[in-house]
């Protein structure tokens, strides 16, 4: 099942039955706290870590509001306790990830389910060699289709899209091409090398992958043809396949990288991708300390041209004045002139540049389009009785997602901002303890998704963050 079918299919449920289902099911409510047992039990946990269990003891012991501090014991974990399938076998670590309901491993999901989990690795060597598998299963995953964005363990397993016409393949669950596919297990590898100084995960398999990353990156600048790569299916949704012959709308080159699909796996309307071309720019970077790392060269003057490209492309069609809010950056363009003005909360998203690119923290543009995309200006965001926050097509108007309130607190420096953020994500779990996909700006026991493991580590890496930084703000 895919994500919009299974959108479709999920209940949108009262808060009340599901906090009924969850204390009949998992245990009685604690006397002493007042909140239901959610949590998987210790015997049903995919993967228990020494040094995550600390970090949550630790926060649960010290934060003054034990709302959330149950939120965080719920979330921060999810996804070792439900999503992770870690074996190792004679060639080293192998770790399969699921996104929650759907039994498939998207390559960004899956580096941002276990990205929190890094900085643990130096006091846990089976977390670092959970983290360690997933490296090597997306380096295989990546390997076997560089345009795929979700796959399955199963390399032979047969998936409900294997009749979209694209050269589909066993063991892929879906042929989406974007952009952040591709930049998230870089994101990843270097984070995982950072914080552990371990160059083994970077063989010569690693290796090939991004060569391959590299080549495919600079077959959708489109600079002579459209590309090997083109997707339609036969759907009544226009956001689930692509026109023109399955190419998707022109582009006149210009450096950037086209993608098919954004981060929400909606077809794009312009094909090149904003935020996720600063991304690959990151992303490209990030390879060529790598390579440095390992004594390993690629082909560098490829790597080199690729950069320029991007960076000229982003500085010449990417930014635009706004009579209020000054120079900002456009969603999606074409190389045409044509800009797509808006906000998607899938990341990466405009909101979210400074979070993936620290050193964009300060720079104006992108301040002043994070001010844009948190307004009414943009076409998705939408404020509530509930909550405000961006949405984006995927789910429908009208909807937030938690994604996108945890985003705007991780890339904030207020306090006042951080503080409503949080109250925002406490406010939205419907009595649940965990975080979902989407929920209606008026109503957030109307919700998609209740188990959607990228929100519940994201919202756990934010608390954790505060914690560390602004501990009163938990209070």
């Amino acid at each position: 099942m895919d994500r919009r079918n299974f959108v479709k299919q999920t209940s949108l449920a009262t808060g009340a039955i599901l906090l009924s289902k969850y204390t009949t099911a998992w245990g009685e409510t604690p006397a002493t706290s007042g909140f239901p047992v959610v949590r998987t039990p210790l015997k049903d946990r995919n993967f228990t870590s020494k040094a995550v269990e600390r970090v949550i003891a630790e926060v649960k012991a010290n934060i003054g509001n034990k709302e959330l501090a149950w939120m965080f014991e719920n979330c921060f974990p999810n996804t070792l306790d439900t999503t992770v399938d870690f074996e190792m076998n004679d060639d080293g670590p192998d770790t399969y990830v699921i996104t929650g309901d759907i039994d498939a491993m998207w390559l960004r999901d899956s580096s941002a389910q276990v990205w929190p989990y890094l900085p643990l690795c130096k006091e846990d060597e089976e977390l670092k060699q959970l983290i360690k598998g997933v490296i090597r299963r997306q380096t295989k995953c990546i390997l076997k289709d560089p345009y795929a964005n979700a796959f399955y363990k199963n390399e032979h397993k047969k998936g409900p899209w294997h009749t979209d016409h694209t050269q589909m393949q066993r063991g892929v669950h879906e042929r989406k091409w974007e952009i952040d596919s591709l930049c998230y297990p870089i994101r990843l590898a270097h984070g995982y090398w950072k914080e552990t100084g371990d160059v083994t995960p970077f063989d010569t398999h690693w290796v090939s992958a991004m060569e391959l990353v590299i080549k495919t990156f600079k077959e959708q600048q489109r600079v002579d043809n459209e590309g090997p790569y083109h997707f339609n299916r036969k759907t009544d949704n226009a956001t689930d396949t692509q026109p023109m012959g399955g190419y998707g709308y022109p582009v006149r080159p210009n450096g950037l990288i086209c993608s098919a699909f954004r981060p929400s796996d909606d077809a794009t309307l312009f094909p090149y991708l904003v935020a996720s071309n600063y991304f690959a720019f990151d992303a490209l970077n990030k390879i060529v300390t790598l390579q440095g790392a390992i004594q390993q060269q690629f082909e560098t003057h490829s790597i080199e041209k690729l950069l320029s490209d991007i960076l000229t492309g982003l500085n010449n069609d990417a930014k635009e004045k706004n009579g209020k809010f000054g120079k900002i950056l456009a969603y999606e363009v074409n190389g045409y002139g044509g800009l797509n003005f808006m906000d998607d909360a899938n990341v990466p998203s405009l909101l979210s540049l400074s979070y993936l690119i620290p050193e964009l923290r300060k720079d104006e543009t992108i301040l002043n389009t994070r001010k844009f995309v948190l307004s009414q200006e943009n076409p998705f965001f939408y404020k509530g009785k509930a909550g405000e926050g961006i949405g984006g097509p995927h789910v429908g108007a009208d909807y937030i997602w938690p994604i996108s309130i945890i985003m705007r607190g991780l890339t904030s420096t207020d306090d006042k901002e951080i503080k409503n953020c949080l109250d925002m994500l406490r406010r939205s779990h419907a009595g649940t303890g965990f975080m979902h996909e989407a929920f209606h700006k008026d109503d957030a026991t109307k919700y998609t998704r209740p188990w959607f493991a990228w929100a519940n580590t994201l919202f756990g890496e934010f608390v954790w963050k505060v914690y560390r930084e602004k501990p009163e703000l938990l209070n």
